[in-house]
């Protein structure tokens, strides 16, 4: 048994293990009392106690037979029993060189004492379940005395522990509730400070969150466009497509992005950008939808005035080209000779007016059915006045890979490919009725090959010698504007032209 001097071995650790219980709800509690009750009984001791040994006081949780609620640890007789590992047994305290000067032995007497050791799973001393008598017993306890006050420590230490691990449940119960609140006073904070319009849903759709620049911008009171009652401050024109985008992105889990008008608070109503992303959990199902809505009202007037602005600066543009065009014409019938010239110049005009008409912003009532950025979609509108069906097919195929253009391509598109078409009208397969093109696309690598076959066409005796103006403005649109390269194969079924150029000087995206 340790002497005195032990009582300060692991201080620290036990205080720690001490402050784990929540000792003041174990207090009087009726399941440790029908314990020190039943020691009491089992003993035929007049006072039994369950002691636990502090800093400098030694506490009693639970007391049969005194009044008293603990002793300084200085009168301790636990305070010795709790570092053994058997029952303490004293049958005469005043006889123990330890004791004899305990006031206990005074006030109320004591002179027997019993006790068995509370330890902690972890092999930490806590005190003492103890029975007490005012007699001596020089025969200590009986064998079933010995072991039943064994039982009822292990059932005061599970107790005990039932405290311990219920604090700790409590404890980190209460963490989490900490950090969660934490964490929605941060969020709620965060969102309050944002420009947009932040609000979420639960999974299946239902507002119960908007932050206080909603109820800014709307003017609607709080709480008031919970659940399904957001749709009202939208334009009466907008409701319907807006439910029919939520409803997508619910029955998809897909993110959600729509431009619609809002009611503001003084009762216009303004463009705004609606945007919202699925938050899942390790399961994948979705927990949560966070959403905002951007003001873009003035970005959406400013992009409406540009768009006229463009349009009718295009409208001009082609209007341009209509009167050079014209200009040219008038100039051929006051000089005859200058005619055949002058055709060739005003069709290339009005190819370049093609392919301006082409890429140009239009309104939706002026935009042509082909994307404005397809290859093909300008071919075709290019081809157009050469076109007649041989058969079940057009005399000029388009085959191969579709790609995307931009403004600064299209213009040496439409020159190289209306003169290719021209010559082929006047000298090659289109001057005769059953001649035909194909052109083929195709990239790989970051290089395009377009390829112009000619078949049914007069024969061809060889190369040709003769550089024109139009076979100038071949290699100036194929070599200078599309950084590419031109390949002539003058065949005698018909002249195949192959041009290549890198994928990047036909779109900049």
């Amino acid at each position: 048994m340790p002497a005195a001097s032990g009582w300060r071995v692991d201080e620290a650790r036990r205080s720690a293990a001490l402050e784990a219980y929540e000792l003041d709800l174990l207090r009087n509690s009726p399941a440790l009392k029908q314990i020190t009750d039943f020691a009491a009984r089992l003993c035929d001791a007049p006072v039994a106690l369950v002691s636990l040994v502090e800093e400098t006081r030694q506490s009693f949780l639970s007391a049969t037979g005194t009044d008293l609620c603990g002793t300084p640890r200085s009168e301790s007789f636990c305070a010795h029993a709790m570092w053994g590992s058997e029952v303490m047994v004293v049958p005469d305290l005043t006889l123990d060189p330890r004791f004899v000067h305990n006031p206990l032995l005074v006030d109320p007497g004591v002179r027997f004492y019993a006790g068995a050791p509370l330890v902690s799973d972890d092999g930490i001393p806590l005190g003492a379940l103890c029975v007490l008598d005012m007699a001596p017993r020089p025969g200590g306890l009986t064998a079933l005395q010995h072991e039943g006050l064994v039982v009822l420590a292990s059932n005061v230490l599970a107790r005990l522990r039932d405290s311990r691990d219920g604090a700790a449940w409590r404890a980190a119960e209460n963490d989490a509730r900490r950090a969660a609140l934490d964490s929605e006073t941060r969020f709620r904070t965060l969102a309050d400070t944002m420009p947009q319009m932040v609000w979420s849903t639960l999974p299946d759709g239902y507002h119960d969150y908007y932050n206080a620049r909603w109820y800014e911008f709307t003017g609607m009171p709080e709480g008031s466009t919970d659940g399904a009652e957001w749709n009202g401050v939208f334009h009466p024109e907008d409701q319907e497509r807006a439910w029919a985008v939520w409803g997508h992105s619910l029955d998809t889990g897909e993110p959600y992005q729509i431009e619609y008008r809002l009611r503001h608070r003084d009762g216009t109503y303004r463009w705004v950008l609606g945007r919202a992303l699925p938050i899942r959990d390790a399961g994948a199902r979705i927990t949560r939808w966070f959403g905002t809505c951007t003001d873009i009202h003035e970005q959406k007037l400013a992009l409406e005035q540009r768009e006229v602005i463009s349009q009718e600066l295009s409208h001009r543009i082609k209007n341009i080209f209509s009167v050079v065009a014209g200009l040219i014409q008038f100039a051929a019938r006051s000089h005859p000779g200058f005619a055949p010239v002058a055709t060739d110049l005003r069709q290339r005009i009005t190819a370049l007016g093609r392919a301006h008409d082409f890429v140009r912003p239009h309104s939706p009532r002026s935009r042509p059915d082909a994307p404005q950025d397809s290859l093909r979609g300008l071919l075709t509108q290019l081809f157009a006045p050469y076109q007649s069906v041989v058969g079940d097919s057009a005399r000029i195929a388009i085959t191969g890979t579709d790609l995307r253009i931009d403004d600064r391509a299209a213009t040496p598109l439409a020159l190289l490919f209306h003169e290719l078409a021209t010559n082929a009208t006047k000298y090659g397969a289109l001057s005769r009725a059953e001649g035909s093109v194909t052109l083929d696309v195709a990239h790989s690598d970051g290089m395009v090959t377009m390829r112009w076959d000619e078949a049914g066409g007069p024969a061809i005796g060889g190369a040709s010698d003769h550089v024109g103006f139009g076979t100038q403005l071949i290699e100036l649109s194929a070599v200078r504007q599309l950084g590419g390269s031109i390949d002539r194969d003058w065949r005698s079924a018909g002249l195949s032209v192959t041009l290549t150029a890198p994928l990047a000087a036909f779109s900049r995206v």
